[in-house]
């Protein structure tokens, strides 16, 4: 079995380098890796050109696919051309651990389809911490993208992979479904991933939107009703 690492961008110049030379460096094995699939969603600060020097530089396997801009939709469209028995999808800003290769394929082996690590922030701000200390209980409410989300291929085919319909809450809408299929593991160890967001728009704001979203979600509200809310209260 191979690994087919999938990172969504979107003006990710700063950050990609980095993060593909952390993966080569973590991994346990390049053997392991079937091939790394950078899905950009339409960049305009070079991130293309950055990672086209990636390719030319580095001897794994590194592909470079052009999306419409969602990160389901870029998700989707590096799982749909992917070539590995497992997907393992990053955020281009979240650092997985050591051996993160080796952890993925034995959940795999032991018939775990799907799942994640826990996750800390790259913070020592205490609300950021609790946050972290949370993703250690097998719940769907304690889980996110930031946290990577690994998926056999077959699996991800047999239930249509992400919704397309959300703009956000798209990795809480396939934990949801996983759950409801008993298909979730959570890998006892740590991604690291970038505190920015909070950093730029405010840890408190940005979590009671976050939370916000997640009422209005379990309250029935449609991917329209949450990407509106979400446009206009954090990206406005």
């Amino acid at each position: 079995m191979k690994i087919s690492i999938i990172i969504p961008i979107l003006n990710e110049a700063e950050t990609i380098s980095n993060l593909v030379s952390h993966i080569i460096r973590y991994c346990n094995a390049k053997d392991n890796i079937k091939e790394i699939i950078i899905v950009d969603g339409g960049s305009d600060d070079g991130s293309r050109d950055v990672v086209n020097t990636i390719i030319e530089n580095e001897t794994i396997a590194i592909r470079l696919i052009i999306s419409k801009k969602g990160r389901a939709k870029q998700l989707n469209a590096g799982g749909n051309v992917a070539k590995g028995d497992i997907l393992y999808f990053l955020h281009a800003d979240s650092f997985p651990p050591q051996g993160f290769d080796t952890d993925i394929l034995k959940e795999v082996k032991k018939g775990n389809n799907a799942g994640c690590f826990r996750m800390k922030f790259d913070s020592n701000h205490w609300w950021l911490r609790f946050l972290g200390w949370l993703t250690q209980f097998r719940s769907k409410r304690c889980r996110g993208g930031d946290q990577s989300q690994f998926i056999t291929t077959s699996l991800f085919e047999q239930i249509d992979g992400y919704d397309e319909s959300f703009i956000v809450y798209e990795d809480n809408d396939l934990v949801d479904r996983l759950f409801a299929i008993n298909q979730f593991v959570i890998i006892p160890k740590h991604v690291i991933t970038s505190a920015r967001r909070y950093e730029e728009i405010g840890i408190w704001r940005l979590q009671y939107h976050f939370l916000n979203i997640h009422m209005r979600r379990w309250m029935g509200a449609s991917s329209e009703d949450l990407y509106r809310y979400y446009k206009e209260k954090v990206v406005s």
